[in-house]
């Protein structure tokens, strides 16, 4: 049978692509290009079938191998081989032939080192292919056929297509009736098939929303775990792993499909998959921590939550919690995080961040780790207390921030369990000390001996990484928990020996750890010290942190701070210093710690008082310079980074999985806090742990409350109370003259005093006043600023006294003009009733002038009857004077009334007018207003 192809150049499209890549002289692709193109002739217009198959092989064989070959093919050869796939269904091998040509059109091939291709072959035939809505079409329909090796080299052809051209090849599949429903009915297929289903629905359902809810309508959730339980679960092969990669893919941000597997399938099957059995030490393969990983991202998805909505106020994600605990995850995580030691370390590090999820907001599961103990008897230990071991034994930094998220977790939100933890934090006996370590029983002490042990053990730099880790923990802890900030502020680290011993607080050893902590005082020349000076640049942000979280709204831990004036001293050294890689963090916590000292305090002493610290910073630092530092530190890119930080984890696929494992296996024998991260970045990673939304937000918040509060200070005098010294008495036999000489040179040398404190704090004020700008352009041009600051206050007060008149009168007014309003409605609510009154009088006038008239009728009538008869005339008069008197007693009841009416409207408008007059209108313009409209009416009316 021959084919009718479309009038096309192949010639000139195959130069074109193939001169695009390899130039217009490769001889060798003008071969292929002609090779390809007698080739598809043959396909095209042969008569034979075993001719045209036997092309279609050779073609196959010179797509695979040749890159030229791929070029030309995807010039000229879809249409051909699009047309044999639709038209030559009967004959399956020249199908097959066909589905393998694209396939190897579609694979990258290896390129000759050395020589750099312009464009690639397999992305630039993907992107031919996939613009064609109806090849895509095509290819879903022969998912239907019988054969074999048709639906296995479709399925190979649309996992090519996806991995180059996924959006397109998404878009094509929705649009395509009953594509996802064929795919899906590929997993009930034979094995290969079933696996390489998998694998494609894996690309397909990135970032998809649309394909995800079709496929888990399709029932996905329900074959994912059947494959899973027939291929062994966690301790299955790749399968297991794709399938899980496609589980993770469904839930990711969807928060239905996590309704609807928690609700059908249930939770127990993801448990599941994270139980250990004991007694499997040695069974932890590459492949089966890569499906534990997997599984895990599952558990850490489920309990992320959604993005827009507070932990603690989603519904879905508090629901997964309580089933999860009702499914015993808890022990599960326990199992793989602390009691199995032989779990690759990435694993124990993503059981301990699924720990963490598991109690964050979610009481009841908070109360469980608090009151579980692990171990069997006699070795039995509290699971807090083992967590706390890892976290300041671990030589693993990954490991060390894990096992810090659990205790964040635990205590965010959780007072009683902040003071739980603080209450078992207790002054350690001299007896139990032997050579600088405490001999301990893990039994016996408590999750405060243990942390205390940690604080106070600094022999040498592992000891002091050891204090600054616990440091960390007691940081969470104290957070926004005043109780626990003041009870911890009075323990001693030690019982003393004697009465006669000095106690030694915690907070004051913590500031001499943070000068210890100094790369300054570990810096040698050796290379070993070189490497010990790097790993301590994470240290003193550190306990920076502590110091910042302890002093927050806690006046009493800001006392204790300032009660020894080095402390002061130390931290403004710290803001100005510029040693070490962190300093940015470093500098820029010590500033807020001094802001905090200056909103935090309360206390009335001169030498602890916030003015005294502002006077400090103002000395030694310079107000300008000072928020310079605090604003480099908030647009630096871990603080940044903190603030928009995502709670899920990143997708593990099959091109990561082995780097994540790979990276595990290092760590394992890595010395303490040693990664490749750490040694390519000037910033230590775990600076990135603590940099969390929360601390961010506080500190930005902070920084008004210290600048209006300097500007408090500088704006009101210190003291209000006059104290004259005894000095300025008259001394015994000093004459007059000489006494007021010298009153009059103290008061020359007050003055000269007070002219100085008034310009300082001037121009200290206007320096706040102004935006953050650089420190160097502020000392330059101090010195002229500090004259035009004493105006410039003057002006702001003046500017205030008048804001604050302006918007007093601004109240009157309104106030005036809403009684205007009032006045003026009731006005023409008068004016109404006076029109209303004044046609009643003219109607009543009008009545009286008919009856006028009928008298005047009536007295003619009575002329004419006299002329005609005398004899009647006495009852004519009588008639006449009885209607002229009940006429004009009508009148005058009516006059009554409407008199009576008119007097009191009188009254009213008298209290109008007078009401008006004191509001400034002028009452005998509005009267005329009315006589002119009452008069204009009544011509009107007689008009009519």
């Amino acid at each position: 049978m021959a084919f009718k192809i479309g009038p096309i150049n192949l010639n000139a499209i195959a130069q074109g692509v193939g001169g695009l890549a390899f130039g217009s002289g490769d001889h060798g692709s003008e071969d292929d290009d002609s090779g390809v193109e007698r080739l598809l002739d043959r396909i095209s217009n042969g008569v034979l079938a075993d001719d045209r198959r036997a092309a279609v092989a050779e073609l196959q064989a010179v797509v695979a191998e040749s890159v030229s070959a791929q070029l030309a093919f995807g010039a000229m050869g879809f249409p051909v081989l699009m047309s044999v796939l639709k038209e030559e269904r009967d004959d399956v091998e020249m199908v097959r032939g066909a589905l393998e040509t694209l396939v190897n059109a579609l694979t990258p091939i290896e390129s000759t080192p050395g020589v750099f291709n312009e464009v690639q072959p397999a992305s630039l035939n993907s992107e031919l292919l996939s613009r064609e809505a109806e090849s895509i079409s095509l290819l879903l329909s022969l998912l239907a056929e019988d054969d074999f090796y048709m639906r296995y080299y479709t399925l190979q052809l649309l996992t090519a297509l996806i991995t180059n051209c996924r959006t397109r090849l998404q878009e094509a599949i929705l649009a395509t009736p009953r594509g996802l429903t064929r795919l899906m009915d590929m997993l009930m297929d034979r094995e290969v098939i079933r696996n390489e289903a998998l694998l494609l629905l894996t690309f397909l359902t990135r970032d998809a929303e649309e394909i995800q809810k079709i496929v888990v309508f399709e029932g996905a959730f329900e074959k994912i775990f059947n494959i899973i339980k027939e291929e062994g679960g966690s301790e299955g092969g790749i399968v297991v792993q794709d399938c899980l990669e496609l589980l993770n893919n469904l839930l990711r941000n969807n928060p239905t499909n996590q309704i609807l597997l928690r609700e059908t399938i249930g939770l127990q099957s993801v448990v599941s998959l994270i139980k250990l059995r004991k007694g499997i030490a040695d069974s932890f393969t590459q492949q089966k921590t890569v499906n534990l990983l997997g599984a895990l991202e599952t558990v850490a998805l489920l309990l992320a939550g959604s993005s827009d909505v507070e932990p603690t106020k989603d519904a879905n994600r508090i629901a997964n919690q309580t089933v999860f605990s009702q499914n015993k995850l808890l022990d599960h995580l326990l199992m793989l995080s602390v009691e199995s030691r032989w779990a690759a370390i990435v694993v124990r590090c993503a059981a301990l961040r699924c720990i963490g999820d598991l109690i964050l907001g979610h009481a009841q599961n908070r109360d469980a780790l608090g009151s579980k103990l692990l171990g069997e008897d006699p070795d039995v230990e509290p699971a807090l207390n083992s967590i706390l071991r890892i976290f300041l034994r671990t030589s693993s930094l990954q490991e060390c921030i894990a096992a810090e998220f659990v205790f964040k977790c635990f205590c965010e939100g959780n007072p009683d369990g902040q003071m739980m933890l603080a209450s078992t934090i207790t002054p350690l006996p001299q007896s139990s000390l032997h050579g600088g370590k405490i001999i301990e029983d893990a039994n016996r002490v408590s999750f405060g001996s243990i942390l205390v042990q940690a604080l106070i053990s600094s022999e040498g730099q592992n000891d002091l990484e050891a204090s600054c880790r616990a440091a960390s923990i007691l940081s969470h802890i104290l957070k926004d928990n005043v109780q626990c900030k003041e009870r911890v502020l009075r323990i001693q680290l030690e019982i003393p020996v004697s009465a006669l011993s000095t106690p030694e607080l915690l907070m004051p050893r913590i500031v001499k750890y943070l000068a210890v902590a100094s790369p300054i005082s570990h810096k040698q020349e050796t290379h070993d010290h070189m490497i010990s000076n790097k790993k301590s640049i994470w240290l003193q942000p550190v306990l920076l942190r502590l110091l910042v979280t302890w002093l927050a709204d806690c006046p009493d831990a800001v006392n204790c701070f300032l009660e020894s004036p080095a402390h002061l001293t130390y931290m403004i050294e710290l803001v100005l210093s510029r040693s070490s890689a962190a300093s940015v963090h470093v500098a820029g916590l010590a500033a807020v710690l001094l802001g905090e000292c200056i909103v935090f305090n309360k206390a009335a002493k001169d030498n602890r008082d916030a003015f005294m610290v502002v006077d400090a910073i103002s000395q030694r630092i310079g107000l300008t310079a000072y928020f310079h530092i605090w604003e480099e530190m908030q647009i630096s890119p871990l603080f940044i980074s903190a603030a928009s930080a995502s709670r899920l984890p990143k997708p593990l696929t099959r091109s990561t999985a082995a780097e994540v494992v790979g990276v595990s296996d290092a760590q394992d024998g890595e010395q303490p806090f040693e990664t490749d991260e750490s040694r390519t970045s000037p910033v230590d990673p775990l600076l990135t742990s603590f940099y969390d939304s929360a601390f961010v937000s506080f500190i930005k918040h902070l920084e008004p409350f210290v600048r209006e509060k300097i500007v408090e200070l500088f704006s009101r005098p210190k003291s209000k109370v006059t104290i004259i010294p005894a000095s300025l008495d008259k001394k015994n036999g000093e004459s007059d003259s000489d006494y007021i000489i010298r009153l009059k040179s103290f008061m020359e040398k007050q003055c000269h005093e007070m002219q100085e404190l008034l310009g300082r704090n001037a121009a200290l004020a206007d320096d706040l006043a102004k935006t953050k700008g650089d420190s160097n352009s502020f000392i330059r041009g101090h010195n002229s600023a500090m004259q035009g600051t004493v105006n410039g206050i003057t002006s702001r007060l003046e500017a205030d006294n008048l804001r604050q008149e302006l918007q007093e009168t601004r109240n009157r007014v309104e106030t005036l003009k809403a009684e205007k309003r009032k006045c003026e409605d009731e006005i023409s609510t008068y004016k109404q009733l006076a029109v209303k009154y004044e046609a009643d009088l003219k109607s009543l006038s009008d009545a009286y002038n008919s009856l006028e008239q009928a008298n005047f009728h009536l007295e003619l009538e009575v002329k004419r009857a006299r002329g005609g008869n005398e004899s009647i005339l006495p009852d004519l008069e009588a008639v006449r004077e009885e209607g002229r008197q009940e006429a004009q007693k009508e009148s005058e009841a009516e006059l009554n009334d409407l008199l009576v009416c008119l007097g009191q409207e009188q009254s009213k408008v008298e209290k109008l007018s007078s009401r008006l007059a004191e509001l400034g209108e002028d009452v005998d313009v509005l009267l005329e207003n009315i006589g002119d409209e009452g008069e204009v009416q009544g011509d009107d009316e007689e008009e009519d």
